[in-house]
């Protein structure tokens, strides 16, 4: 799994959609089926810029078929359908330090 800070050096939400495009189209062009991305969850508390701009981007990907599915930090877990698919599909998933935290700072991505 490629993982990718998109909130290192707190960039512009701009700039972090940018990354995110960048690194999404290098893990398709190296064979890489997963990718996590660090977001944040907002200093406010209530969610960042950030961690928003990066699901609506992948709500429309994956309703665009450009990507299988996406799996919030907070359903990274057995209990949610998504998260129980791609663990089928790749155990390692199982061994991911945030697997079952409910961390709300991270989304996977399943190519």
């Amino acid at each position: 799994m490629t993982v990718v800070n998109l909130e290192a050096g707190m960039p512009t939400v701009a700039t972090a959609k940018s990354l995110l495009s960048q690194s999404l189209r290098t893990a398709k062009a190296t064979g890489t089926h997963l990718v996590k991305l660090i977001h944040g969850y907002g200093s406010t508390g209530k969610g960042g810029a950030i961690r928003a701009a990066v699901r609506r981007e992948l709500e429309e990907r994956q309703r665009q078929g450009q990507i299988l599915c996406y799996i919030p930090g907070d359903e990274f877990s057995p209990f949610y359908e998504n998260a129980r698919q791609a663990v089928y599909k790749y155990p390692e998933l199982t061994k991911d330090r945030d697997y079952t935290r409910t961390n709300q700072g991270i989304t996977i991505v399943v190519l």
